[in-house]
This record gives C-alpha cells, structure tokens and sequence, in this order.
C-alpha cells in the first residue's frame, strides 16, 4: 500500500467516521466486565513461538507467573509505574543468592496451582526455563542477556526448591527473570501434546493458556479479540477485581478514541499523542514516558546505498526533526536531535548531535556514491500508522530534496514483526524498541549487535560488540564501565544505523476503570484493573 500527505488526510478523516463494526455493549456489561480497545494485533497466545509480535506479550503477563517480578512506584504525575529497582516475589516466595553470587535458590509458593488444578512444581519451572533458552530467536536471546543459556544451568533439587547457576555474576540475572519470557509452563500438559517434530508443544500454546497466572483466555478470534477470564486459585498476587476482560482490536485511532469517549469500552491502550492532549481534559489519561526506549528511523545496511556513511549523515540532517515531534508527537516524549557531539555522561536515550540542516545533508549527499538518490520504500506498521505515518510523510519530503525518491509501505500488525525484525528485510524504516532492563548496554545488546532481534538495521561494528559483551554483566560503577559506555555512543552516533527522533510516551485512557499501571513492556497488565460506576 502505498500514500501520500494529501490522501493521508483524507483517509484520518474517513476512518473518523467509520461506525464500529462490533457491538461493544460495555455500558450494559456486568461490574465484573471490562471491555478493552487496543490498536494492536495479538498474533499468539505464546511468546516463545518465532514471530510472536509485542502486542501478544500481554497474553503472558496476564495468564502465566514468572517467579519474580518488579515492584511498582508512584509517579510524579500521580500515576503507577513499574520499579525497576525493587524485585518482589510472584510464583517464589523466597530467594537467596550464593556469596560468590554464581548461585540463586528459590523456594517456591507451596500452595501454587496452575489453572487444571495441578501443583506448581520446580520440575515445571526447570522445563519452562529450558523451553526459553532452547527454543531459539527472541526468548533465547533475552534469556542469554541475563547470563541464563544452557538447560544445564536450572535444577529442580526438589518439588519446591529451584536453582539457577550462572557462569559469572551478573547485575542482570535475577531482573532478567522478572520479565515476561521466562513465564511457567504447565510442563506435564505441554508434553502431553508435544510431538517428535515439536517437543516443545509450540502449536499447542500457540492457541493455548496453561498457566498459573490470575487469568487464562477462554476465547480468541484472531484478529478481533480476546477475551480473559479470572483464575481464583492464582496466589502470585491479589486476587483481581474484574472476573473477566474483553480486549478487541480496534485499528482506527478515531475509533477508539470514540468508543471511550462514549464509554462503549472501559480502557482505550496506547492512545495517540493527539487524543492523549485533547482527552486528557475529558477522561482519565495516563501518559508515562517509555524507559529505555527510542523511536528511530531505521537504515538498512543490507542495501547498497545505505553502507555509505555519507547518505547515512545527509539523511540525518535532512530529517525534519521539529516538525515531526509537533505532527507525529504532539510535543509529548522528550527530543532526541541538537545535541552535542562530546559526550560526558552514560544517560540513555540521548540527544544525537544531528538537527535538520538541508545544505548540509546536500552537501553530503553530493559527496557521497549516490549524488543523483536511488528509489527506496519506507516502511511503516498499520498498527502503529498513528505516529509512523505523519513521521513518515515528513521524512519522504525532506529525503526528497536529497534525491531519495520513496513510496510508503504499510504492513499489516501482525506481519510488522516478521517482516522488520525477524527477516530483517525492511530497506528504510521507522521502528522502536524499549529496553526492558534499563541500562544503556543492554538496549544496545538487542539493537546493536549483529543478529539480534531489535538490530532490524543488520547493522555490525566489532568495537560494539566487543564493548557490548564486556559492559553487559559489568557493575555500573566499575571505574572501566563508564568509559566503555561512552565510547559505544560515539560510534554508533557516528555510524547512524538507527537515526533517533524522539523518546515516547505510552498514553491510556480509561473511563469507567481505574487501577492501570505502566510497565516496561508496554502491554496491559489487566491483573489490576477495576470497574469503576459511571
């Protein structure tokens, strides 16, 4: 598919007035019902299976525990946040790390139950954890972030003792464990659906939930919705308010923002920066800044012309950094452009030290091996059309005083993932990626270094890497740390793989429900929603 600035205004103002094609009686519902509007495609019900997209990370958070989790903290806008420096328990009731610190036990809920009945046990966990760092693709890999890679590092010792030995101490092992991937499988269920081909059971929880977590799906229309229902043996927290949570699909930002507005769905997730500033006077909004995270325009080095460091500067001061902040933006995030280009400090994300300079990115455009542009498709999500189409339309004109002539590419949410970051085949794209453990070396594992998922650039830098494996277990107040630190920036800022334009901020908007935490992996946690009388 292809638009331009002109039919992209037409199109905001059609989809406007599009009636929603479901009913969605939420004002009808139970006080035990709430209804959910979300613009992004849920495409499995298992995170470990390849090409699981962002959006169905939710389905684990909210139907499976993980041993340990984050605790929460209340932020300066009154809201509630994830605490990246508090660990709490979930599915363990206690842990306990060696002297050397090569060794964590955990001792497990003794009451703990998945949702057939069936007691937790460590044998499950150990099994769990084995499916996560043999599966391959993005759970392995965020399970080696943490020090954690080979079966043989887990041990049940017994039903309810657990162990994790590490090859060396890491500052990321026990919050990498706080994250959705290293969720507990019912391994007794699993295997009884597993097969030669799939011992893993990857097409069974594909449309499955076999869990201990305080919800388990009960029905999902691919593409549609899904809908949870509460487990009342769940022991990793308080029992939630709501018995049961609607969660549709509903792609047209004017449309969900409508259903709120009148109250048809309870929670809008991951409004627009638009409707988060025009509702935020009407409705109940929550707009928190995304730790770690960074909306980027993504250059391909795969494609000839983008391995010339020359093209890559002039796109950078071509970029019209202002303009998109205030039309895709809205002016909420925090700017990353005009920067300087000394670096004294290890703060992650960061203001490059690129601006928009058209006679400078002319300039070095015409040095460079392609003086007259090339053709190149730009590359968007449907699913997040509502800030990478007006970034893209801007880009496109700005790149085309370069000679860079583009067309604008817009993939389905559920191919989005596949297309950018699996198969890494996208030339020129917008993209983002949030770190879920917030130190800078860890955003750069998964976004710097070659073949990992968030890399969509396939860019490679042997300093980097070398830098990236030395800083990732590393205390951050080793005297070498810092150093190291700052080096990474200059090259990649240098190199420009990813061009940064913004940090965001993930907007909610709840009218009928109160009770919404932000956490780091930008999905809802429905476990502590409430209805609330209108």
């Amino acid at each position: 598919m292809t638009t331009t600035r002109r039919n992209f205004l037409k199109t905001g103002a059609a989809l406007s007035a599009m009636p929603f094609f479901m009913s969605l009686p939420a004002s009808a519902a139970a006080r035990d019902t709430v209804v959910v509007a979300s613009g992004e495609t849920i495409n499995s019900l298992d995170l470990h299976r390849t090409g699981t997209n962002r959006a169905s990370y939710e389905v684990a958070i909210n139907c499976y525990d993980r041993l340990i989790r984050f605790g929460t903290k209340t932020t300066p806008e009154g809201g509630v946040s994830f605490d990246y420096s508090q660990i709490v328990p979930e599915l363990a009731e206690s842990w306990t790390t060696s002297e050397d610190g090569l060794v964590i036990t955990f001792k497990l809920k003794p009451n703990a139950v998945f949702q057939d009945g069936t007691p937790v046990t460590a044998q499950d966990v150990k099994w769990s954890f084995d499916r996560a760092v043999s599966v391959g693709g993005f759970p392995t890999t965020q399970m080696k972030a943490g020090g954690l890679e080979r079966p043989d590092q887990f041990a049940a010792v017994d039903d309810h003792t657990f162990t994790v030995t590490l090859d060396r101490p890491s500052k990321l092992s026990l919050p990498d464990l706080a994250v959705p991937v290293p969720f507990i499988i019912n391994s007794k269920l699993a295997m009884e659906h597993a097969t030669d081909k799939d011992p893993w059971a990857m097409e069974y929880l594909h449309q499955n939930t076999i869990g201990s977590g305080a919800y388990k799906v009960i029905r999902w229309d691919n593409g549609q919705q899904l809908v949870y229902e509460r487990f009342d043996g769940w022991v990793g927290g308080l029992t939630p308010a709501v018995k049961r949570v609607v969660r549709r699909e509903v792609p047209s930002a004017a449309t969900k923002r409508a259903l709120v507005e009148r109250g048809d769905v309870q929670v809008a997730f991951g409004i627009s920066d638009k409707d988060a500033s025009e509702l935020s006077g009407m409705l109940k909004v929550d707009s928190t800044p995304i730790a770690n995270c960074v909306h980027a325009l993504c250059l391909n080095t795969n494609f000839e012309p983008f391995t010339d460091p020359n093209v890559r500067k002039a796109i950078a001061w071509a970029v019209p950094y202002e303009d998109i902040f205030k039309t895709a933006a809205y002016g909420r995030g925090a700017p990353l452009w005009g920067g300087t280009e000394e670096i004294t400090d290890t703060a992650w994300p960061r203001k490059s030290q690129y601006s928009t300079n058209l006679e400078k990115a002319k300039e070095l455009m015409a040095a460079s091996a392609y003086p007259d542009g090339f053709e190149v498709p730009l590359s968007i999500a449907l699913d997040l059309a509502y800030w990478m189409e007006p970034a893209a339309l801007l880009i496109q004109e700005a790149v085309g005083k370069l000679g860079i002539k583009t067309t604008i590419d817009k993939i389905p949410g559920a191919n989005w993932r596949t297309a950018s970051l699996v198969e890494k085949r996208l030339e020129f794209h917008l993209e983002n990626f949030a770190g879920w453990l917030d130190t800078p070396d860890y955003y750069f594992f998964w976004a710097y270094q070659k073949g990992h998922l968030f890399n969509s650039s396939n860019y490679f830098n042997e300093e980097v890497e070398q830098l990236t494996n030395e800083t990732l277990h590393m205390e951050m107040d080793d005297p070498e740390y810092a150093p190291k630190i700052t080096r990474m920036f200059e090259i990649v800022l240098d190199e420009l793989p990813r061009i940064p334009l913004w940090q965001p901020a993930l907007n909610v908007a709840m009218n009928g429900a109160d009770g919404y935490e932000f956490w780091f992996h930008r999905q809802l946690d429905v476990r502590t929603l409430t209805p609330v009388a209108s």
